[in-house]
């Protein structure tokens, strides 16, 4: 299975960089995963609705330019479904079994991904309903893909 984690800027907070590395690492046992980091867009702090929308579309832009077309694409939103690390966990297993080898995860910007994104996702996830920062999203991101392997596998460590 190859893993791609496309994602909007770049991460400067060491403790965040060395937990996913950590990850990737134990991750390299299951798949192949990698991390694509695109730009972000520069903005001014108060933006209308309008800009907004074209924020997020470059930044869209950026990162379907990351995501070939036979790769099964999940969305990270706040307006998507709910899974328990054992429902995620299925989901891998059902797309491996149903040869879906390329994912893509995909973590948008401060303020969300565009809509075009959101069209091309063939689902999106939720990890709640409270607002994470994208850039710690990453580490959990990781942390619950290594521990759906896991789990898949019968390994100890989802407890």
């Amino acid at each position: 299975m190859h893993i791609s984690i496309v994602t909007v800027g770049k991460l400067k907070e060491k403790y965040l960089r060395l937990g996913i590395e950590e990850y990737l690492k134990r991750l390299s046992a299951y798949a192949k995963v990698e991390v694509f980091e695109v730009a972000d867009e520069k903005a001014p702090e108060v933006l209308s609705e309008l800009e907004m929308v074209q924020v997020k579309q470059k930044e869209g832009e950026r990162i379907l330019a990351k995501i070939s077309q036979d790769t099964y694409v999940i969305a990270l939103a706040i307006q998507g479904k709910l899974q328990s690390s054992e429902e995620l966990a299925d989901t891998l297993d059902k797309l491996a079994t149903y040869g879906k080898s390329k994912i893509a995860f995909v973590i948008g910007g401060s303020l969300g991904l565009s809509e075009e994104v959101l069209k091309r996702s063939n689902e999106q996830l939720s990890f709640s309903r409270m607002t994470f920062p994208h850039q710690l999203m990453r580490l959990i991101l990781v942390e619950q893909i290594y521990r759906a392997f896991r789990i898949n596998r019968g390994e100890p460590y989802h407890k």
